[in-house]
């Protein structure tokens, strides 16, 4: 099951698969919104987001700990995400996304992929797997991999406007 972003996925959501991708997708709206209580309520308690090297005190190891980091993200980096493709096992307790993070404030962009593992009912993610699509280059503006077609694959090619109140 593959989508791009901005695709609407309704809320009753019934197949395990797409349930799992609804839960991403609330993960990336809470993320793009600083929203602390939503993120936690995103992922179990004990939950573990896992990165490359080079992230200060990663793993961040609890729900509280991811939302803060990402809140943290957005206010110093100016951070956004949309999500480019979603594919989601057929019981819902796997998924693994392509996404795109717009560091808006330094002027940054990374590509990536994420594997998800989800709780039995998938109402919260366990697990996070980052892998970056190349080594972060601070030198280089865009991080991505080398000679793909972004565009016309129909990925984002700006970061989504923040919502203002």
């Amino acid at each position: 099951m593959a989508r791009t972003s901005g695709d609407d996925m309704s809320a009753g959501a019934t197949t395990p698969a797409a349930r799992a991708e609804a839960l991403i997708r609330r993960y990336f709206e809470a993320c793009n919104a600083a929203d602390r209580a939503g993120l936690i309520d995103c992922f179990t308690p004990d939950a573990v987001h896992y990165f490359p090297p080079g992230l200060p005190s990663a793993p961040w190891r609890s729900a509280e700990a991811i939302a803060d980091g990402w809140v943290w993200c957005v206010k110093t980096l100016g951070s956004r995400w949309t999500i480019e493709k979603v594919l989601a096992g057929a019981d819902g307790h796997e998924a693994v996304i392509e996404w795109t993070h717009w560091k808006t404030s330094v002027n940054e962009v990374l590509r990536g992929d994420e594997w998800y593992i989800f709780n039995d009912d998938i109402t919260r993610i366990i697990e996070i797997r980052a892998y970056y699509a190349s080594p972060v280059n601070k030198a280089d503006r865009v991080n991505s991999l080398h000679g793909f077609d972004y565009a016309g694959r129909g990925y984002h090619l700006d970061p989504p406007t923040p919502d203002l109140d």
